[in-house]
């Protein structure tokens, strides 16, 4: 007799499976996306915040279906990234009120979670997109809801028609937008999303999917660290002696593939001896693709997770040999005092990455930074947690990243104070956006001000592509140097230097008077200097600036208002 029901054992082998699918199929699904550039990508999201999800139900043994999903949702909402990830939280939050009370879950019972979990990411969306993620999984919630209605008892049907939905929607989704289309690929995260529900399928079924690696060993001092250390390696070294027929190319091959290795990656490749950092989790890796460049010295492989450890281990002993005495003497060990400070009026919450912007935020004022963006989105309990430090009645969030103001939303709805994002797409919007900040005004006027301010700064970005990939009859190699304005690739080169003089010029508008040059962590002070006097010499009636932003992986960040 086939299955009828499902309980919520039965629920948290699915979901894992869904999530081991999901991570299987992270780089095949971040390589769907449309822009080439070294960004966090929608695979990668999606399973970050699936692995949120799991981390939330892994020690549960919930019997009652409802609950456990209500627990997996929780965790999906704090661990989601990107718009991709912020929504697949929502579809799971719907879900969970969709079956809210079913201690097991039949198939009219699932239809429902489907439907109110397409009505959820819908609604948490300001201007849904068609083609997209949305568009999957509401399709197959309203053929869900169609096939219980003929066949009220079959489950395994049910999840069978779900996966034929989804998988003839997704198809579709390329003549929804013109720019799938073009580059020839589905819609990533209704990929992803497919994924996760075949995982779903597959542990119904009684199919195992394995995880990509065996989960470690949890020790007590694992499990007390932090969730940002992701990778436990720090690595250095120099490569000396540059072989011969070695090109700049080949040294941004070499930056192409640490980042798809790790994070906070640096190659001086104006520098010679060429000085590469990355933080990983596989350190052999990272050496052995240098090799093929030149001769490697000074080889530094640090272990940042003990490093950590021993630091914690020391900090214990050492609060235990202080409250020895006093226990001792019969004394008690006094509460923290609550802060009985008044709240300030306004605070700050930006999202950032590079120690110049970093510098910059804080001496404008800026109270908390959250690291990440354009490489590692936040996630939502990032920006959560760190709005709740901030001793302030009304906490401005800067996303400064598109891909970043979705979660930030979300983040606001949950906050136990008031919260206003300022929709900034870049860091430069961000900065123009804290100036504009007036502290005698109202939250609504400074909204309103801060956005204005924000919109007028016009900007670019100068970095390189991931892989090869047409976009819009740009026909762009892995290693080109790209430049992005307005949303779309408008530069595309070998040099760096020349493509930042291509874009400024299209940034640029009659009526601006200032140009901001900001360079980014592997570019040399010299070159940021070089561009700024030619573009001064461009633009002789306006003012140009360069500061350090530090940003990895983006060449340089161009604004002019």
């Amino acid at each position: 007799m086939s299955q009828t029901a499902i309980d919520g054992l039965l629920f948290k082998e699915m979901l894992i499976a869904g999530a081991n699918l999901l991570e299987q199929n992270r780089e095949t699904i971040d390589a769907m996306n449309v822009f080439p550039v070294p960004d966090g990508d929608t695979g990668t999201n999606m399973s970050l915040t699936m692995k949120s999800t799991i981390k939330e139900i892994e020690a549960k043994d919930e019997h009652d279906a409802s609950q456990l999903i209500h627990a997996a949702a929780k965790g999906a909402l704090k661990g989601a990234r990107g718009n991709s990830g912020v929504i697949l939280s929502q579809i799971l939050r719907g879900f969970s009120k969709g079956v809210d009370g079913a201690a097991t879950i039949d198939a009219a019972t699932f239809a429902a979670g489907l439907k109110r979990g397409a009505d959820t990411a819908y609604k948490a969306v300001m201007k849904p997109k068609e083609g997209t993620i949305l568009t999957v999984i509401r399709v197959i919630s309203e053929d869900a809801s169609r096939y219980v209605q003929r066949h009220p008892d079959n489950l395994s049907g049910l999840l069978d028609k779900m996966i034929r939905s989804g998988e003839a929607i997704l198809a579709k989704t390329p003549e929804m937008l013109p720019a799938l289309k073009q580059a020839g690929v589905v819609d990533s995260g209704g990929q992803g999303l497919i994924t996760v529900l075949r995982g779903w399928r597959a542990a119904f079924n009684g199919e195992r999917i394995e995880p990509v690696t065996p989960a470690p060993v949890q020790s007590e001092a694992i499990e007390a660290e932090p969730e940002t250390l992701k990778y436990k390696y720090a690595v250095s070294y120099q490569i000396l002696y540059i072989n011969e027929g070695v090109t700049e190319d080949d040294i941004n091959k070499l930056r192409t593939r640490l980042t798809r290795i790790g994070d906070k990656v640096s190659v001086g490749a104006d520098e010679r001896p060429i000085q590469v950092k990355v933080n990983t989790n596989d350190p052999g890796k990272a050496v052995q693709y240098a090799c093929d460049l030149g001769e490697l010295t000074d080889i530094s492989i640090e272990n940042k997770a003990e490093a950590r450890r021993a630091l914690e281990r020391k900090a214990e002993e050492e609060r235990k040999a202080a409250e020895a005495p006093a226990q001792e003497a019969g004394a008690e060990v006094a509460a923290e005092p609550e802060d009985l400070t008044p709240l300030k009026p306004y605070g700050f919450v930006t999202i950032s990455i590079g120690a110049g912007f970093s510098q910059i935020f804080t001496d404008l004022g800026v109270d908390y930074i959250v690291e990440g963006g354009q490489t590692m989105n936040p996630s939502i309990e990032d920006i959560l947690d760190t709005v709740n430090k901030v001793h302030a009645e009304t906490v401005f969030v800067l996303p400064n990243n598109s891909n970043v103001i979705l979660a930030a939303s979300q983040a606001a709805e949950l906050a136990d104070r008031r919260v206003v994002v300022i929709p900034t797409k870049n860091t430069a919007m961000g900065v123009g956006a804290v100036i504009a900040f007036n502290p005698d005004a109202s939250p609504e006027e400074n909204l309103e001000e801060m956005t204005a301010a924000a919109q007028q700064v016009k900007t670019g970005q100068i970095t390189y592509a991931v892989r090869d990939t047409v976009f819009e009859d740009k026909e762009i190699s892995e290693g080109d140097i790209i430049g992005i304005h307005n949303g779309r690739i408008e530069v595309v080169g070998k040099d760096i230097h020349d493509m930042a003089i291509e874009l400024i010029n299209l940034v640029v508008e009659d009526g601006d008077s200032l140009i901001t040059i900001y360079y980014g962590a592997d570019t040399s002070e010299e070159d940021a200097n070089r561009l700024c006097e030619e573009i001064a010499a461009l633009y002789p009636d306006l003012d140009v600036e360069v500061h350090y932003g530090g940003q990895p992986l983006y060449y340089y960040l161009l604004s002019a208002e």
